[in-house]
């Protein structure tokens, strides 16, 4: 019987932190956060006193949690209408977690911020380092402000139509782009004529109007400008 106990205390143990799990939505953020936490360390391969702090700082979240869920709980089968007293025990529960929270952060912000800090220095320098690079991160975010400016207005379609043109902004990209990596007039001016000609396909098969290609070659420009004058410092 004791064993037998035993397994069933077990059971029940794992059948509140599954209750938490499912009906808990902070309960899934803080595991969500706790396996990406762990993957972390074992991508940055952390020292043995680094992972038992991260190990603590995780179990002191959960053990929180779920003390608040369980204190919620007998609250409410012990009341069903407002009572101040319950309010306190539930906000005092809250601030625990939070406390547990906020003690998480710190631990992880000592632990992994000088090796999340080289980690990005070392991306940005190749990624500065490679003009193919920088050219498709112009382009993407020249389409992102595209698809934001068209959600905005609510004219045309995000293929089709609307302020601004979207072909006439990554063509202008591409063809500045062009210009800042070759540094070559002649090249500049060849990648210039061919996104004039998207443009003007655009306005002739009329798809967007004139301020619509042009308000769309400005965004590509100056996106474009932008990301590569950064790429620089």
């Amino acid at each position: 019987m004791r064993s037998r106990s035993l397994l069933w205390s077990f059971n029940y143990a794992i059948e509140g932190m599954v209750y938490a799990l499912r009906t808990q939505r902070n309960m899934r953020i803080h595991a969500v956060t706790a396996i990406l936490v762990l993957a972390a360390s074992l991508f940055f391969r952390i020292g043995r006193i680094e992972f038992i702090a991260i190990l603590f700082s995780i179990a002191f979240v959960f053990v929180t949690e779920l003390a608040n869920t369980a204190l919620e709980a007998a609250v409410d089968v012990a009341t069903q209408s407002f009572d101040p007293l319950a309010k306190v025990a539930k906000d005092v529960a809250a601030g625990a977690v939070f406390v547990a929270a906020v003690n998480a952060m710190v631990v992880g912000y000592i632990v992994f911020f000088a090796r999340i800090t080289s980690m990005t220095d070392s991306l940005l320098t190749r990624v500065r380092q490679t003009p193919a690079h920088i050219t498709i991160i112009a382009v993407l975010l020249t389409g992102i402000a595209v698809l934001i400016l068209k959600a905005v207005t609510k004219k045309g379609t995000y293929m089709r139509g609307g302020w601004p043109s979207g072909h006439s902004a990554v063509a202008a990209a591409c063809a500045t782009a062009i210009a800042f990596i070759t540094e070559s007039a002649g090249a500049a001016v060849l990648a210039g004529f061919i996104a004039v000609l998207v443009a003007q396909s655009r306005v002739e098969g009329e798809a967007h109007t004139v301020p619509q290609v042009i308000a769309g070659a400005l965004l590509g420009i100056l996106i474009t400008t932008l990301i590569f004058q950064l790429s620089w410092f």
